[in-house]
């Protein structure tokens, strides 16, 4: 399978995106959440709802949150949908240490809810053994994108469904170039402000100016055999949430 560079769309080897995404997000997990809410101006929490509104889940099934980082979709999932179980992985423990912190502060308390630090690439669990898997801007950062597809296809219960959360190209040209402008000079200030370091921030500007539009995400959807596919744009494609199906 092909692995790239996530900062540019170009192959190389797998350890040089992983290397930095460990690097860059045990560093900012404290301030993650911070970042988030100013950089999208607090967009960022109306996306997470409509991932929840376009989610396939219910009450009896076992959701598999990928890259869930410090928890805001494995959260928002059980505090909507009370599953049976929701399992927040991620590939750096920083990131999920805030996720416990917020566990034991109360939240999602009426759902069984796990932790595990996990790589999406290679996910630690048994073939047909999930319900329903979320993933919120992991793929982007993911080296090996149809390696990551394949594993959630194989965890996947058939018929299953998978709901992908990222950053996307806004269709419209001039809200393009807006856009475009703000995340070469706006992004890496907000990580300069919050984080003291705008240099993890440029590589955010540059892995979503490198990543697939939507009908690029929805393609390699396609190819790793996902029915059912279809986009939902975000403040106008800014953030894109793509649903998908394992056929049964």
């Amino acid at each position: 399978m092909t692995t790239i560079d996530t900062a540019t769309g170009k192959s190389a080897p797998s350890s040089v995106s992983t290397d930095r995404v460990r690097r860059i997000f045990s560093s900012i997990a404290g301030r993650y959440e911070l970042f988030n809410a100013c950089s999208s101006m607090g967009a960022y929490r109306g996306w997470i709802d409509k991932l929840c509104e376009v989610a396939d889940i219910e009450r009896t099934d076992i959701v598999l949150d990928v890259a869930g980082g410090t928890g805001d979709v494995s959260f928002a999932i059980a505090e909507k949908f009370h599953p049976e179980m929701v399992i927040c992985t991620d590939l750096v423990p920083e990131m999920l240490e805030v996720a416990r912190a917020h566990r034991a502060e109360g939240r999602g308390a009426d759902v069984d809810m796990q932790f595990s630090v996990a790589d999406g690439q290679a996910l630690p669990f048994d073939d047909a053994s999930i319900d329903a898997v979320t993933m919120a801007y992991g793929l982007r950062n993911m080296p090996e994108r149809e390696r990551a597809l394949s594993e959630v296809m194989r965890v996947l219960t058939p018929g299953g469904s998978f709901t992908c959360l990222d950053f996307s190209t806004p269709p419209h040209p001039l809200w393009r170039g807006l856009y475009g402008i703000y995340l070469d000079h706006m992004i890496p200030f907000w990580g300069k402000l919050i984080c003291g370091d705008a240099s993890g921030f440029r590589y955010l500007a540059s892995s979503i100016e490198a990543f697939p539009d939507q009908a690029g995400v929805a393609s390699m959807l396609e190819g790793a055999g996902f029915c059912d596919i279809a986009w939902f744009d975000c403040t106008g494609g800014i953030a894109t949430i793509h649903v998908a199906t394992k056929p049964r």
